[in-house]
């Protein structure tokens, strides 16, 4: 049968009870300025506010002009469009669920408010007021309620998205934040004790019933019960672990479904800064079936060198600062589900680019290579903001280089002569889009058998404005027509030239900065990078709708790039 919540019964009658909601906050405050208004506590509650606005102090006003600014109705809109857009355009896939959460519990509270103050009147306290009175009752405080909505519903989604000591410290920070608030409403003069409690119980209630209408509900992480069969029999996996990236929470439950999928022999090992893939290679065994790689682009990158070309299959559980492979792989955010998707799919083959330069030894890469603004934007990204901000960190870091100037460099592709060609940053990709969906390289596929190559050059302000409206204007699954083989116009007033091939060979007329997939690697003067077609399996969720592909093998892997084009679009 279905449940009544599946049904979308639960979601209507949780809006329902808004307008019961507002009737029983109207009724209390009825109570409180009629028959209860001489009685105690509420009898006492003049002398709290009297009290408190004879022991007020510089430091105290001062602390508390902060948490109203915060806490007033202009930054409560602002700050509600800003994580509204942020939850729509940050993620590869909006969240449009989480952003009407949010913006729906704010409205709502809103709304419930100011339907109330229609019906209940009651005075401000007899003290100095450190704000200005708007005309609007005291009873409940406004500044509370919206602050609960706001605040509380960032908990809420940070509490869904955050795991370990992370989710504990940020969700009680912004719970922390109302309580602030009410504190602050009765030292300034501005509410009762009550008026304050009304505002703390009208945004969680308001906050409860929007959350059940338009929340999915959190499947929980467990394991599979005793006694039930492996899903794929008795394996043994190498897990690779970034220890800071990877948390022991999120450990946890990757063994936990890993033994769930049969994988009962688990051999785990830690990357190192001097061996970011925690000596993968002399883990690896003849009965090893499965290659798991906790960590971002970086660890993932030195995991695919060790493991292309040999078979063994990879599973991504996107634990880094920018994720970009598992990002263009359709991968859910989430690292565990990312996992189980994954291994409830199929095994598909991926293309990755071999790379050589002066420094450089022969190492392959997943997702980018680069040489100029884009190397020198991730090797002088704060590594604290990177922790604090995940990859907007790169973005504080990108305004640093917005001046550099340009590079002359050449370009050889394939068999073709070198072209000559003057450029801010050079991008050779596997995939290619960024985060936000921005795709730098509309026409980078993992299984095209081709490299591509995007040179960056804009002149002056106006020349970055028309690169970035080119790119933002581009839908993530265009396509774009080649002219040639090898090139096509310049588009964005020409800031952008892109080319294709399956050999590129770059030279720099100065050395540059150089990075692969979000690893910075020493300065040099050129970089020679070749596609290796098809070398890696990776685990990827079968697309909706998808028949299982012909000539899989043993572990339900394809061998064609038609189905991986299918899965990584």
């Amino acid at each position: 049968m279905t449940n009544p919540r599946e049904a979308g019964v639960g979601p209507v009658l949780a809006l329902l009870l808004l307008p019961v909601q507002t009737a029983v906050v109207a009724a209390l405050g009825l109570l409180v300025t009629g028959p209860l208004a001489h009685r105690w506590p509420l009898s006492a509650e003049d002398g709290v506010n009297r009290a408190l606005a004879a022991r007020r102090t510089p430091l105290a006003t001062a602390l508390t002009d902060g948490v109203t600014l915060l806490a007033g109705t202009q930054s409560v809109i602002a700050l509600t469009l800003i994580g509204t857009a942020a939850l729509l355009l940050v993620p590869r896939v909006p969240c449009w669920k989480e952003a009407a959460f949010l913006s729906v519990t704010v409205a709502a509270q809103s709304s419930v408010f100011l339907l109330v103050t229609l019906v209940v009147n009651r005075e401000r306290p007899d003290v100095p007021h450190l704000d200005a009175a708007p005309p609007t009752s005291s009873f409940p405080s406004g500044h509370v309620g919206a602050s609960v909505a706001l605040f509380g519903g960032l908990a809420v989604l940070a509490s869904r998205r955050l795991r370990g000591v992370q989710r504990h410290l940020v969700v009680g920070l912004l719970l922390v934040i109302p309580l602030l608030v009410a504190v602050s409403r009765v030292y300034r003069g501005m509410h009762h004790t009550s008026d304050v409690v009304a505002g703390l119980l009208n945004g969680a209630c308001t906050l409860t019933l929007v959350a059940t209408a338009l929340l999915p509900r959190l499947r929980k992480e467990a394991e599979p019960p005793v006694g039930d069969p492996p899903a794929h029999g008795v394996r043994q996996v190498v897990v690779v672990r970034h220890p800071r990236a990877c948390g022991e929470d999120t450990a946890t439950r990757v063994r936990a479904l890993l033994r769930g999928h049969g994988y009962t022999e688990q051999r785990w090992t830690e990357t190192t800064p001097g061996d970011p893939s925690g000596a993968l290679a002399s883990h690896l065994g003849t009965d090893t079936t499965l290659v798991v790689v906790c960590g971002g682009d970086g660890t993932v990158r030195a995991c695919a060198d060790v493991v292309a070309g040999t078979g063994v299959p990879l599973a991504i559980v996107p634990c880094g600062t920018g994720n970009l492979l598992a990002r263009n792989l359709r991968l859910p955010a989430e690292p565990v589900a990312a996992l189980r998707a994954a291994l409830c799919g199929q095994t598909v083959r991926l293309d990755v680019g071999r790379i050589r330069g002066d420094g450089i030894a022969p190492t392959r890469f997943a997702v980018m290579a680069g040489a100029g603004f884009d190397a020198a934007m991730v090797r002088d990204a704060s590594a604290r903001l990177k922790e604090c901000l995940g990859w907007a960190a790169y973005v504080v870091s990108a305004v640093r280089h917005l001046r550099d100037d340009p590079i002359r460099l050449s370009i050889r592709l394939d068999r073709g002569a070198p072209l000559e060609r003057w450029a801010r940053m050079v991008v050779i990709g596997n995939v290619g889009t960024l985060q936000g969906g921005l795709p730098l390289l509309p026409q980078a596929r993992p299984d095209s058998g081709r490299l591509e190559v995007v040179l960056l050059d804009p002149r002056g302000a106006a020349g970055w404005l028309a690169a970035a409206a080119y790119l933002v204007s581009r839908a993530p699954g265009a396509r774009r027509r080649y002219v040639s083989e090898a090139a096509e116009p310049s588009p964005a007033h020409g800031a952008l030239e892109y080319f294709r091939a399956a050999r590129i060979e770059l030279r720099f007329a100065r050395p540059q900065p150089r990075e692969l997939d979000g690893d910075v690697f020493p300065v040099g003067i050129g970089l020679t990078a070749e596609v290796e077609p098809g070398a890696l399996r990776v685990w990827l969720p079968t697309p909706a709708g998808a028949r299982a592909p012909m000539g899989t093998g043993e572990e339900g892997g394809t061998h064609g790039h038609r189905d991986t084009r299918t899965a990584a679009q």
